[in-house]
Order: C-alpha cells, then structure tokens, then sequence
C-alpha cells in the first residue's frame, strides 16, 4: 500500500515510529499539499458568485495550476519515501577492501545527490503555491480570505522542512562543488518565497483584524 493511501491516523503512527520513512521530507510534501489544497478551497468559493465575477476567469485559472501543485505534491509524499530507501540501506552496505569503500563512496554519492531532488521539487512546487496564495488572498472570496493566508504559511512551512532534507543531504556529500550547488538552489528559493510567504500572512492578518 502507498504511504498516500494509508488514514491519516495510521501515516502518523507509522511517522511516530522508529521506521525510517516516512520522514521530514514526505511530510513537507504533504504539508505543501495541504496547503495548495487550502489555495484551491478559496478560488471554489469564489468562482461562480457574481460579487467575484470580473475575476472568475483568473480564479479559473489559478485554481487549475494549483490542483496540478497539489496532486504533485502528494504524488512527492510516496516518491520521498522510494528515493530514501535506497540511501538508508548503503549506509548498512559492506565495505573492507578499499575497492568496496570506493564503491560504497561512490554509490553514496548518487544516492545523496538523488535524495536531494524530491525535496528541491517540493520547494519549487510551494513557491508557485505561495505565488498563488497571494492572488487567492487578494481577489478571491472575502470569507475565505483566512484560508489563503493558512495556504501561504502551510506552503513556507513545507519549504522551510523541504530545505532541511537537502542541507542534511548535502552535508554527507563528499563533493562539494556539486553539494554547494545544491545547496544555493535551496537557499534560492528560500529567499524569494518565505518573505512573499510572510508577505500574504500579514496581508490576511491585517485584513482580518481591521475588518477590511
């Protein structure tokens, strides 16, 4: 059975365990569905009331981008999982004569490199989210609004955890040329999203608060 399949009560009993996935990088892909998720709950609220009308086209659209966000999120959930397997059983791999620790080094090496793509894809995936949540926050329906706010900070908050999969990642890795390169992808998208992220959360905030 794929992790996405399970209840939520029986993912959160299996994460709580000593089972080595699912991890940190499953659950900020998760969380980054829940929250695209969150995005597309506002633009259904909006879209077909004639208060919103001048912006049902752009609402249309927003919330077709953000259900393919959402379903590649929760499709990076069970690919976390795959791709650290892998890694977790070389750890464990024999290795006495020098040309076996140069394989296990080597094959290392990949499968660290590889660990590193599913959480850089869950990065990319929520800054376009929060990208989104910025337009659901500010055209789509008013009684909502909260919603796109939770969808901005539920969206950073898979980031944040995302980051941390690839600099735990990159710091095994012997090469740092490449492990430096992975990790200015990270810092890249850290820096352009969490303070639009940020952004959005104070924007809804004051909304609500002022009652404007």
């Amino acid at each position: 059975m794929l992790y996405t399949d399970k209840t939520c009560r029986e993912f959160i009993d299996v994460l709580a365990g000593k089972e080595p996935v699912p991890g940190g990088g499953s659950v900020a892909a998760l969380v980054g569905a829940l929250g695209a998720a969150l995005g597309n709950m506002v633009g259904s609220l909006t879209v077909g009331k004639k208060k919103y009308a001048y912006v049902e086209e752009e609402m249309r659209a927003c919330m077709e981008e953000v259900r393919q966000l959402q379903k590649e999120l929760i499709d990076l959930v069970q690919r976390d999982i795959d791709i650290f397997e892998p890694l977790s059983k070389l750890y464990g791999m024999k290795a006495d004569t020098e040309e076996e620790k140069a394989e296990k080094e080597r094959l290392l090496e990949e499968a660290l490199d590889r660990a590193c793509q599913v959480p850089l894809e869950i990065m990319k995936h929520c800054g376009r989210a929060i990208e989104l949540s910025k337009t659901f926050a500010e055209k789509g329906s008013v009684i909502a609004v909260s919603d796109a706010g939770a969808s901005a900070i539920l969206c950073k908050a898979a980031m944040e955890a995302a980051s941390l999969n690839v600099y735990i990642n990159t710091d095994m890795m012997k090469g740092k040329v490449r492990a430096g390169k992975l990790n200015q992808e990270c810092a890249s998208y850290l820096m352009e999203y969490t303070p639009l992220a940020d952004e959005v959360f104070e924007y809804v905030a004051h909304k609500l608060r002022s009652g404007n």
